[in-house]
C-alpha cells in the first residue's frame, strides 16, 4: 500500500524559479559590462596637451587640459532633470598651464591674462592669474581654469597669453584677503569712460587695527612700461581743469578711517588726440600721503595729447 505523497513546501516549489532568475541576472550583467565602466573613482583625469605659445614678456602657456567630449544622449533612454541641476552650469574642467620667467634685474609680481580660444581663434573666456615675487632669472609655473562656460560656447581648442602686467614686487597691490604690514590696502578699479572722458577710482582701505588719517590728495608718480617716470604731464589737484561733475573737484578735507573703513579718490582725464605724440601711462605709483609706502597700480592712462591728469581728494566711502 503506497503512502500518500506529502505536499511540497512553498520554498521547495519556488527554488527552481529563484535559481532561474539568478542565472538570468548573471547572464544579463555579463552581457552589458563595458571596458572601463568600473567605479567612479577609477576614471583617469584628462592629460594636458603641450602648446607651442610664443608668449610675451617672459610668460607663455605651456599646456591645455580639456575634459572628454560629452557623450551624445541615447534616443532610447530618457533622463530626469532635477531642480538642483538647473541652478548653475558646472565648471568647464578646462585649464591651461603657464610659466613665468623673470628676465629683468628686480623681483617682480606679474598679472597675466590668458585667453581660451575655439578652433576659429575666437575668445571663449579670459582669465587672470597672478605670479608674485618672481626673482630675477627665476621661472615659476601655475595653472588657470577657464571656469564656467555657457552651454552654447564652441569647444575650446587652444589658449594663449593675451596681456602681461608686471610691477616691482615690493609695490604690488596686496593680494585679496591679505593685509600689508602698513595696515593700509591701496588699489585701483577698472574705471569708466564716456565720450572721451575717463575716470578711474583709487581705493584706500584700512585693513589694520589702528585708525588712519589722510588729508588732501593722493601723491602720484606716473610710470612707463619700464617703471620709469613719465615727463610732460601736469598732475592737477582737482578735476575742474578736465571736467565738472566727476567728484574730483570737491575741496579736500581730513579723512580718518577706523579699522574696516575705506576712502576713494578719482583720476580724471581726456584721451583727446591732436597734434603731437599721444602719451600712454600704464602704471601709477600711489602714496596715500607723504611718508606712506608706495603701491604701483595699472590704470593704463591713455592721455592722448592733452598732457593733463586731474586727481581728486580722498573722500570717505559711505557704507
Amino acid at each position: 500500500m503506497r503512502r500518500p505523497a506529502r505536499p511540497r513546501s512553498p520554498l521547495a516549489r519556488t527554488a527552481p524559479l529563484v535559481s532561474a532568475l539568478v542565472a538570468a541576472a548573471l547572464l544579463t550583467a555579463c552581457g552589458t559590462e563595458r571596458p572601463g565602466a568600473g567605479s567612479a573613482g577609477s576614471a583617469e583625469s584628462p592629460s594636458p596637451t603641450r602648446i607651442d605659445d610664443p608668449g610675451m614678456d617672459g610668460v607663455r602657456v605651456t599646456s591645455l587640459t580639456l575634459p572628454p567630449a560629452p557623450p551624445s544622449p541615447s534616443p532610447s533612454h530618457g533622463h530626469a532633470v532635477s531642480a538642483d541641476s538647473l541652478d548653475l552650469e558646472p565648471d568647464s574642467g578646462i585649464s591651461a598651464g603657464y610659466e613665468v620667467t623673470n628676465e629683468g634685474a628686480e623681483t617682480l609680481t606679474y598679472s597675466i591674462v590668458i585667453t581660451f580660444m575655439s578652433a576659429d581663434g575666437g575668445a571663449m573666456a579670459n582669465q587672470t592669474a597672478t605670479a608674485r615675487d618672481v626673482r630675477p632669472g627665476a621661472t615659476v609655473r601655475g595653472t588657470v581654469r577657464a571656469g564656467v562656460l555657457p552651454p552654447t560656447t564652441p569647444r575650446v581648442t587652444g589658449a594663449k597669453v593675451l596681456k602681461v602686467t608686471k610691477v616691482p614686487a615690493g609695490e604690488a597691490p596686496a593680494e585679496p584677503g591679505t593685509c600689508p604690514a602698513s595696515g593700509i590696502r591701496v588699489s585701483a578699479d577698472r574705471g569708466d569712460a564716456a565720450m572721451g572722458l575717463r575716470v578711474v577710482g583709487l581705493h584706500l582701505e584700512n585693513c589694520g587695527t589702528r585708525r588712519y588719517t589722510v588729508e588732501g590728495y593722493p601723491l602720484l608718480t606716473l610710470l612707463d612700461g619700464g617703471h620709469q617716470p613719465v615727463d610732460g604731464v601736469d598732475v592737477l589737484e582737482g578735476g575742474q581743469g578736465i571736467a565738472t561733475g566727476t567728484g574730483a573737484d570737491e575741496p579736500p578735507r581730513p579723512v580718518t578711517l577706523g579699522p574696516g573703513e575705506s576712502a576713494s579718490a578719482s583720476l580724471v582725464w581726456r584721451n583727446t588726440t591732436e597734434s603731437g605724440t599721444p602719451v600712454n601711462v600704464p602704471h601709477v605709483r600711489v602714496r596715500a600721503k607723504a611718508g606712506a609706502d608706495p603701491v604701483t597700480v595699472t590704470p593704463n592712462l591713455d592721455l592722448g595729447t592733452t598732457g593733463k591728469l586731474g586727481v581728486g581728494p580722498w573722500k570717505k566711502t559711505e557704507r
